[in-house]
């Protein structure tokens, strides 16, 4: 009876050991950060299809977007806000658009 409490306190001892070292191992690890801006620059990239447009609108406004081929983003001028699309996809959340900068001498039409 004492040898199987000492072989299991031996077995628990050693799980301990390297459940720890695996623990400390993976607190040095940090997540890679890739920016889905960095996947637009891949001259692989599947191309937007024009024809959504027709569907899409700002998820902020309501409003029709434009597509900029030469930056491959959806644009929404009265926010001034540029969407990307990524692989094909537009990326239609709001915290992931960036914003662009408007000209401040031009007048803003009220729709």
């Amino acid at each position: 009876m004492f040898q199987n409490a000492l072989r299991r306190l031996c077995n628990e001892t050693l799980r301990f050991q390297t459940t720890v070292k695996y623990v400390n191992f993976l607190r040095g690890v940090r997540p890679l950060s890739v920016s889905a801006r960095h996947l637009t620059d891949v001259k692989d990239a599947l191309p937007f299809d024009t024809s959504l447009l027709e569907f899409l609108v700002c998820p902020l406004s309501k409003k029709q977007l434009r597509y900029e081929e030469k930056t491959n983003e959806l644009i929404n001028e009265e926010l001034g806000i540029a969407y990307p699309i990524i692989d094909g996809i537009p990326n239609m959340i709001p915290t992931d658009a960036r914003l662009i900068k408007n000209d401040p001498e031009t007048p803003v039409e009220p729709a």
